[in-house]
């Protein structure tokens, strides 16, 4: 498959999530756990949650513990995108689950649609193993609207009174 290759796994079959589109690769951690030990490294450093609590969330995807997997954008070997799904991203509904976390893209790389692509298989991979609807925390407004969520509500950030923007992909 060359670099400029198009492809795009069907919406039912999240099992074919890697993919290439514009230059880039998209897959699951479980597709490269070679990368474990980049990848927490890598989402600690854009996010400050400790290395070993990635690190111990992706073991146990890896290992088939958990159906909440962790979904990355490489260009060539450099992690330029990421997000992961987790029970609860510090907010105080834990009813409402899973979320997507951790949503990041390098600066040089954003406006490409790698978030956007990265969300859509999150939950396609999420729909397919009958996990729906999903649940994202977030404080911007527009950005995940373009992608099929929706606001559902305000809740408040775990251990503190601050309120943070609630959003559910149906």
């Amino acid at each position: 498959m060359n670099k400029n290759e198009r492809v795009m796994p069907p919406p039912d079959r999240a099992e074919d999530s890697a993919c290439i589109i514009s230059g880039y690769d998209f897959l699951d951690l479980r597709e490269r756990p070679e990368l474990l030990e980049r990848v927490a490294a890598w989402f600690h450093e854009k996010w400050g949650v400790p290395e070993d609590a990635y690190r111990e969330r992706m073991m146990e995807y890896i290992n088939g513990e958990t159906e909440y997997g962790w979904y990355l954008c490489l260009d060539g070997e450099d992690i330029v995108g990421g997000l992961g799904v987790i029970d609860n991203d510090f907010h105080d509904r834990k009813d409402l689950a899973p979320n997507i976390c951790a949503v990041y893209t390098e600066a040089a790389c954003r406006g490409r649609g790698i978030a956007g692509r990265l969300l859509d298989l999150a939950v396609a991979d999420m729909r397919s193993r009958g996990v729906s609807p999903v649940y994202l925390v977030s404080d911007h407004i527009g950005f995940y609207e373009r992608y099929g969520w929706e606001f559902l509500c305000m809740v408040r950030e775990e251990g503190t009174e601050k309120q943070t923007r609630l959003y559910v992909h149906r």
